[in-house]
């Protein structure tokens, strides 16, 4: 194991997924400090974390799915409340 930059927002129950481009996104979650809709970016190459868009929605327990075209889906979870919402 070897030590990398931290994530900017401290999380669990967050997904993270691998993208074509091969940087990980870490969206979602929970924490001390309430549901998170932020997202972050890991750059294997050079070691570091950046902040990227929000999801429209705050949720942990989600799954999330690289689609074909490099998207990623966002689906269900729970801010609370049971979500039945997606997004890209």
């Amino acid at each position: 194991w070897t030590t990398t930059d931290s994530m900017k927002n401290a999380r669990w129950a967050h997904t993270a997924t691998v993208l074509t481009n091969g940087k990980v996104l870490v969206a979602g979650g929970t924490s001390n400090i309430g549901v998170l809709n932020n997202a972050e970016l890991y750059d294997p190459s050079v070691r570091m974390w950046t902040t990227t868009n929000n999801m429209n929605s705050r949720r942990y327990y989600h799954s999330a799915s690289i689609l074909p075209n490099g998207q990623v889906l966002f689906t269900g979870g729970t801010n609370g409340n049971t979500l039945m919402s997606a997004e890209l």
